[in-house]
């Protein structure tokens, strides 16, 4: 929807690869849809959860195993974002690499964005 001709909307690290890959053959599932939902301290949250199948709408990001289906709602607000997996000693998750972001939560949960046609 809010896509560049040959360029992919996300790109996706060989660790977010390989753990979303994992995922979806654990639950059968299609994909890893990505959304976003109003909440947390900064506005807006990442959401993911695993698909059967792509809703319409959805842009569809295949790498190797693994797909991402992101939600409409949420394409334009991350175009040019990278999905990383980091595994660390106190916690392991998806990460977030977004250009988009104007302004986060000191705990990370929650993000906010410049509204679109506003300037910076």
């Amino acid at each position: 929807m809010f896509a560049i001709p040959g360029k992919s909307p996300v790109t996706i690290t060989p660790a977010a690869e390989k753990h979303i890959a994992r995922l979806m053959a654990s639950k059968s599932a299609s994909g890893l849809r990505i959304g976003l939902k109003k909440g947390g301290c900064a506005g807006m949250e990442y959401t993911m959860e695993l698909a059967q199948t792509a809703s319409p709408g959805d842009e569809v990001v295949e790498q190797g195993d693994a797909r991402v289906l992101i939600a409409p709602t949420a394409q334009m607000y991350l175009f040019g974002t990278e999905i990383d997996y980091e595994n660390g000693m106190l916690e392991s998750g998806f990460k977030f690499r977004n250009p988009n972001v104007t302004d986060a939560c000191g705990c990370g949960e929650s993000v906010s964005f410049a509204l679109p046609g506003a300037k910076a």
